[in-house]
């Protein structure tokens, strides 16, 4: 009997996902269609939501409609790491394309001048679709809606379309999206299976939600470290959009979400009016949901607090940011709590909050536009109270992290200055070419703030992501209050400090270890089998003091001639912007150039843990670390592979958290090629599973935490007010100890997003990273946490045998744009046999 009622349901479903698959299931019925616009099913040679659309499939469309309609125009805006291309549409009345550059003119112009007319000119809404891959409704969904647009007829679209500018962009993430689709097709059965115990329901690590180095892209909006983030940043600052949509996945189980978020939950520097319209424009939402019968909610999850996010960042910026989450199916067809939930089902849902969203535009217009040119008209305000006062940043010691944080200003069309001369202040010196002036008195005055702003008070104890993301702590960047009398010129042509070698020696270089692509210059000398030593102690040479980390080239006994060596450490300098220094004696003031306390170094040989129980995001941070920046082949190995690698291939593993370790006969492998010399680097939760293997002892600061006076329906509160979402804190240094090499302070910022806390050690020297007493710089932490974290240590150091184990309790290359602890991490590499 159950054999047969369970062949009834998939005979059912797969008759019923089929039905739902044609045009009529997810268009309005009383509105006609123009012929000459090609279908989706007629260039993709299926119906959509029949099948996963492929990226290479989707670009065909967008290609197909822009080709066929006049009231669409295709950008192919760069490319993502494996080449795809990163497309948008700009979709309007073909009367507003003939006029598109000064239509911009005026909207961009809006935000510049004390007064605008709103009266006659079009709303611009953003629709972003699937930044997450393996949330694919969206980008299904912007087929269909992308062919409405261009072939609809009648007054309704044509209204619309003259009152609305649509940037178009059917793909977020090219290549998360390619690699789900790759795997729901060749998962999905004839006979569709709604069980989800199913394979197709079951990506393989690291899943698709991705892109290529495994980030999740929906954080990287404010930071901008990915070349689908600059396209997409590019359009955005261009344009300047008055809404913008982001079409997102939640569970199986749930129903649809719109925007707001949780009130409590809202940045404070967003202004009320953009939650009082975005709730104005969740009426729209509701109608048009209600009207199809599908369940849905508001304000009852999500927030909207971190700007890095494509919901929150147009906050920022004097737009409106709308997250939709639809409840996924994960492939074809699932069975949820809500019933059966079908591929086509999460599509029509994504069609119809995208067509809600501008049915509100064009109807809210004159009040979002007016809302956005107030926005900053006040921000003005706001900015000529600040009269000469700026913030100036750098480092004197590395141009480089000054540089890139100088990037990201750049990309947000932030004004900053070069330094007009070298001063001090607070006992930090600012040097000129490496610090710059952001002169607070400018049209982006709240972004800079945004940005700059050290915030440790809050309306609420639940983040939905990160509390803090203070950019010049997280370069290890000093900076201070300053007025504009230090800027000099504005820069307009930014560019990385010129790298080269002083002169051409017949005895030995010298470079500092501070600059941040040292590690990339240290790596290509030392793959080019050139010897190389680093000092264990500060010294002088010539009248200049060299710091701790110093490395030294020798001129002789090497497989390159004098003058080979020079061309040699020459080209690389300039390729990694660092200056070498060439000296012609070894005697010092200090330290010798013979003495040994320069140690030998030897060339890393790496390997990844990556596969099942590594945590994806934090393995593709340190994966496009090596590749992107520092040119270094890191082997990502498999757990699985473990078993059957040479594992004497390698000097030094690296385990990210980690939430199930590695099976026993892995575990006694890895122990064994630590006792025969290896070094492991691991992090978070992997330092759990090592003392629990009693591979590394480590003293674990008990936190007993009870909840009095608190109710059944406030537990999940006051659990979630425990969490350490992401932070900043204040740890102490000893310079002296090779992890710190490179560090000019004694003094460094530290993100953390783990209650894990490691009691300091008897001995203090085995205590060279500890946070202060009272150590949070920005963000939100309990006041129980904020105790037990003083004073404890972030780092420790286990041996086994001749090898050693290195563990941090938190993530160093968080986001990629944490370039103040990468190079703790490479200390940690390259200076492993020195602690």
């Amino acid at each position: 009997m159950q054999r047969i009622l369970l062949l009834l349901i998939l005979t059912t479903t797969t008759l019923f996902s089929q039905s739902q698959t044609e045009l009529s299931y997810y268009l309005p019925q009383d509105v006609s269609l123009n012929p000459t616009i090609p279908t989706p099913q007629s260039v993709l040679g299926h119906n959509v939501g029949e099948w996963h659309v492929t990226h290479d499939k989707l670009v065909e469309y967008m290609k197909a409609l822009a080709n066929a309609s006049d009231r669409i125009t295709l950008e192919d805006r760069g490319k993502t790491f494996e080449d795809r291309p990163l497309l948008l549409l700009t979709i309007t009345a073909s009367e507003n394309h003939k006029n598109l550059d000064a239509i911009q003119s005026a909207h961009i112009k809006a935000t510049e001048s004390n007064s605008a007319n709103a009266e006659n000119r079009p709303i611009v809404v953003y629709q972003g679709f699937s930044i997450h891959g393996n949330e694919p409704s969206g980008s299904n969904a912007a087929l269909l809606v992308a062919y409405y647009l261009a072939a609809a007829e009648g007054a309704e679209i044509e209204d619309l379309l003259k009152n609305t500018v649509i940037l178009f962009d059917p793909s977020l993430n090219p290549d998360g999206l390619q690699r789900f689709a790759y795997w729901a097709n060749t998962n999905k059965n004839i006979n569709l299976n709604p069980d989800p115990n199913d394979r197709e329901y079951s990506e393989v690590w690291p899943g698709a939600r991705t892109n290529h180095y495994w980030f999740d892209m929906n954080r990287d909006w404010l930071p901008v470290q990915l070349p689908e983030s600059r396209a997409r940043i590019e359009t955005f600052h261009n344009w300047m959009p008055n809404i913008l949509t982001d079409h997102h996945e939640m569970g199986t189980n749930a129903s649809f979400f719109f925007q707001p978020g949780i009130p409590s939950r809202t940045h404070p520097l967003t202004p009320q009016l953009n939650q009082d319209l975005t709730k104005g424009i969740a009426t729209y939402h509701a109608k048009a949901l209600d009207k199809i019968g599908s369940l849905y909610y508001s304000e009852e999850s999500f927030d909207d607090f971190y700007y890095g996010k494509g919901s929150t960042f147009p906050d920022i910026n004097g737009g409106i940011g709308i997250l939709f989450e639809q409840a996924s199916s994960r492939g074809h067809i699932q069975e949820s709590e809500n019933g059966l939930l079908t591929f086509p089902f999460t599509i029509k849902n994504q069609y119809t909050a995208a067509f809600s969203t501008l049915e509100a535009a064009n109807s809210m217009r004159k009040d979002i536009l007016e809302y956005q040119h107030n926005f900053y008209k006040n921000a003005r305000a706001e900015a000529s109270k600040e009269g000469k006062n700026a913030i100036v940043f750098g480092d004197e010691k590395d141009a480089a992290k000054t540089y890139h944080l100088a990037e990201i200003l750049k990309r947000h069309r932030i004004t900053f200055h070069d330094l007009k001369s070298d001063f001090s202040k607070d006992g930090k010196n600012y040097k000129k070419g490496y610090s710059y002036v952001v002169p607070k008195n400018q049209k982006n005055t709240r972004l800079i703030n945004a940005m700059f702003e050290k915030r440790t008070t809050f309306e609420d104890s639940l983040f939905y992501d990160i509390s803090a993301w203070t950019f010049p702590l997280a370069f290890n960047l000093d900076y201070t209050e300053t007025t504009t009398a230090n800027a000099g010129d504005e820069v307009t042509d930014l560019k990385q400090h010129k790298g080269g070698v002083s002169s051409k020696s017949d005895y030995a270089y010298l470079f500092e270890w501070h600059e941040y692509y040292s590690p990339k210059l240290l790596n290509a000398i030392l793959k080019k089998g050139v010897r190389a030593k680093v000092a264990m102690k500060r010294f002088k040479a010539n009248g200049t003091s060299y710091d701790y980390g110093t490395i030294m080239i020798p001129v002789k006994n090497q497989e390159l001639s004098t003058s080979e060596m020079y061309s040699f450490l020459n080209e690389l300098a300039q390729q990694s912007h660092i200056t070498i220094t060439a000296v012609s004696t070894g005697l010092n003031d200090g330290i010798d150039l013979g003495s040994r306390n320069f140690s030998h170094l030897e060339l890393p040989k790496i390997a990844l843990l990556v596969g099942d129980g590594m945590t994806s995001y934090d393995a593709g941070e340190i994966w496009h670390l090596f590749d992107t920046r520092y040119d270094i082949i890191a082997t990502k190995l498999d757990t699985k592979s473990i078993s059957r690698a040479d594992l004497s291939r390698y000097n030094t593993i690296i385990m990210v958290n980690s939430n199930s370790g590695l099976s026993e006969s892995s575990t006694k492998k890895l122990q064994s090629w630590i006792s025969n010399g290896g070094t492991l680097v691991a992090y978070k939760n992997a330092l759990k599973w090592l003392n629990s293997k009693k591979l590394m002892t480590i003293d674990f600061k008990k936190n007993k935490l009870t909840a009095k006076n608190i109710t059944y329906e406030e537990r999940s509160d006051f659990r979630g007010a425990q969490v350490i979402g992401g932070a900043i804190f204040e740890t102490e240094l000893d310079r002296s100890h090779p992890i710190n090499f490179g560090y000019k302070n004694d003094k460094l910022a530290v993100f953390r997003n783990s209650t894990l806390f490691i009691n300091e050690d008897k001995n203090s020297y085995n205590n060279p990273i500890q946070y202060t007493k009272n150590p949070l710089l920005s963000g939100y932490i309990s006041e129980q946490n904020l105790d037990s974290i003083s004073k404890t240590v972030p780092f420790k150091i286990g041996k086994i045998g001749r090898g050693k184990i290195i563990g941090f309790t938190d993530n160093t290359n968080f986001r990629a744009f944490w370039y103040g602890t990468n190079k703790l991490l490479m200390n940690a590499i390259f200076f492993r046999e020195e602690m």
